[in-house]
């Protein structure tokens, strides 16, 4: 216990109740090209339907990396997305001949224009921007005079010309024509009959009565409907003596780019500020800029804007017309990402202490990226497994003479390092695309992963993945390539694990071997993940070993904390036996000199059953079968 000073009762707490955590072992990690989304950035995606919702529906450029993430989340609900865009995307802005790259919200905003898209592609070239900084932008009586004829879709204002008329009236904005209700303003254009007059053009025809020389036409902002009513005073503005700072802003799916819906209202912001001092009641930015940056899921605000930096302090803002922005230059680059390009994206997965890890995904990955997420990733990491396939050219319609997929797919094999902390499948499957209602080729190694990830949620780590039991893959109408037994054979010794389908069984991962070239019990999938899962939880509970003494309560302390964990390990088939030496004998003074400490765990791995032998003896009538059984 602690000295102490005077006289006193101490209380203290010993915690000795530490065991081994468990550890997750089911989070993928994969780069690829989407149409939508931040870049170079990683984002954990639990859900189809959330991939679709942050990255949008797969083109024919994307397809391939899109159903790559898709297809593992089919059988777990842990992936970590990051999108690399090729060179030339862009963020569409409110001036197409400025579009910059931001790639996420760390990124600096350019500050040449009010609003960009928040992320880059030609997807943000749908985007309308439409503000309403004023109760007069709301609705205003523009002092017009007016004709206008029943069941005809124009309105002719009799008393300026059309230069004029734009100053006052918007495209899309409502004008209330007698007393038939509000019509939208489709264009506006000078009067083919008079120069002096304007010809309006409305969304629907006009149903009242005939109306000739009417005064004091009235418009009014198009998402008025969206709002409880015209943006004033904000209550903090109120407080500090300023006036009409208030103002709504809706964000439109103007060309229906993201819903399928021309003109669908994405977003909503009622009564944001002008004032950058702005707060809400709960003390947080009101000011547009910050609170559109902060929450929008289509658009940011570049550091200019164009109501300037005035603080509520200045007091009273000038009422503005409705202003509206149609986003354009947003480019979705390149045709295709490169694999340098995918590389930086995959960089982001290379820290262990920065990320929780257990597979790196290859997708659609050549010889050059694959290497990499073997060498520089999974070697370099040693806690997770990199799963990769054939390029698609090896397998897809690669059949001009019998064994031409075979060769392809070995040569492949051999251009690729020799690592347990690699596996690698057969090929490609063919499945539907319900977002663009065509058949694709996808890679199998999102499904790999997949099984192993299925087979730790319903057994353990230490499972193999393969075969009839555990190994059935998704979502497979049929296959690329469907290797024969004598071309599985020939996989099989290169270290690939064949995918096949059987007829009246499915399709099934039928292999279960590591890219480790030399013989060894790491050659096998459940050997190599059983090792991860161990190494990442005892060393894990072993941090707290860190700046204890070295004597014999501690490594005591370290037997007692490992050998129940490794006794559970045994009692579920994940290994056949194990022995934990933490003692004097390998903790000598010298170890403990070094202020070293020293615990050696032996594990006999348990084995997957990959041959199976069955002899069946014919013996004759009079012979019994305890002569006979053990010599055949």
């Amino acid at each position: 216990m602690p000295f102490q000073v005077s006289p006193g009762v101490n209380v203290s707490e010993i915690d000795l109740t530490t065991v081994v955590p468990a550890v997750s072992t089911t989070e993928g990690g994969f780069v690829g090209q989407f149409r939508w989304g931040p870049v170079e950035q990683r984002i954990l995606v639990d859900s189809e339907d959330r991939l679709v919702n942050i990255f949008q529906k797969p083109t024919s450029n994307t397809a391939d990396d899109f159903f790559t993430a898709a297809n593992f989340l089919s059988y777990g609900n842990a992936l970590y997305v990051v999108r690399g865009v090729p060179g030339g995307a862009n963020n569409a802005s409110t001036s197409a001949g400025t579009a910059a790259l931001i790639k996420n919200e760390d990124s600096t905003i350019p500050a040449n224009n009010v609003f960009y898209a928040k992320y880059a592609g030609e997807l943000g070239n749908s985007l309308k921007i439409s503000v309403c900084p004023s109760a007069n932008a709301w609705s205003s009586n523009t002092g017009y005079t007016y004709n206008a004829t029943r069941n005809s879709d124009k309105v002719t204002i009799t008393s300026a010309n059309s230069s004029v008329v734009s100053t006052k009236i918007n495209i899309g904005d409502l004008l209330k024509v007698g007393n038939s209700g509000k019509f939208k303003v489709n264009s506006i254009a000078q009067s083919a009959a008079n120069a002096s007059h304007t010809t309006v053009t409305l969304a629907s025809k006009y149903d009242g009565a005939n109306l000739t020389g009417e005064a004091g036409l009235e418009r009014n902002w198009q998402y008025q409907n969206q709002f409880d009513q015209a943006p004033g005073t904000t209550e903090t503005a109120t407080n500090l003596g300023a006036t009409n700072d208030a103002l709504h802003v809706a964000v439109v799916d103007e060309d229906g780019a993201f819903t399928g819906t021309k003109g669908t209202v994405l977003e909503t912001y009622e009564n944001l500020s002008k004032g950058t001092d702005a707060k809400t009641e709960q003390g947080a930015s009101n000011y547009f800029a910050d609170v559109i940056k902060n929450n929008s899921g289509y658009v940011t605000v570049s550091a200019k804007s164009y109501l300037g930096s005035a603080t509520l302090a200045t007091g009273t803002f000038a009422g503005q017309v409705v202003l509206n922005y149609n986003l354009a230059g947003g480019s979705d680059g390149a045709t295709d990402i490169t694999s340098e390009q995918k590389i930086v994206g995959y960089d982001l997965f290379k820290s262990a202490e920065d990320v929780d890890l257990s597979f790196v995904l290859g997708g659609n990955a050549n010889a050059t990226l694959a290497t990499y997420l073997i060498s520089s990733i999974a070697e370099s990491r040693k806690d997770c497994v990199a799963v990769i396939s054939p390029e698609r050219a090896d397998v897809v319609n690669n059949n001009s003479y019998a064994g031409k997929e075979r060769d392809a797919i070995i040569a492949f094999r051999d251009s690729l390092p020799s690592s347990s902390y690699a596996v690698m499948d057969s090929g490609w499957k063919y499945q539907y695309d319900k977002y663009n209602d065509v058949y694709r080729y996808v890679p199998l190694n999102a499904d790999t992963a997949g099984l192993m990830v299925q087979t730790d949620l319903t057994r353990d780590p230490w499972y193999s993945p393969a075969g009839y039991n555990r190994g059935n893959v998704k979502n497979a109408i049929k296959l690329a390539y469907n290797p024969s037994k004598g071309d599985r054979d020939q996989l099989y010794k290169k270290n690939i694990n064949p995918v096949v389908t059987f007829p009246g069984q499915g399709t099934v991962l039928f292999g279960d071997k590591t890219m480790l070239a030399k013989p060894s019990a790491f050659d096998r999938i459940n050997v190599r993940r059983l090792f991860i899962v161990l190494e990442k939880a005892i060393s894990t509970a072993a941090k707290f070993t860190l700046f204890e003494f070295n004597d014999e309560f501690t490594r005591s302390q370290f037997n007692n904390l490992v050998v129940p964990f490794l006794r559970d390990v045994q009692g579920r088939r994940g290994i056949t036996d194990f022995q934990v030496v933490c003692d004097s004998t390998n903790n000598t003074g010298e170890v403990i000199d070094r202020n070293e400490f020293i615990g050696d765990i032996y594990i006999k791995p348990a084995r997957s059953i990959n041959f199976i032998q069955l002899n069946f003896v014919a013996v004759r009538s009079g012979v019994e079968f305890s002569e006979v059984v053990g010599r055949a």
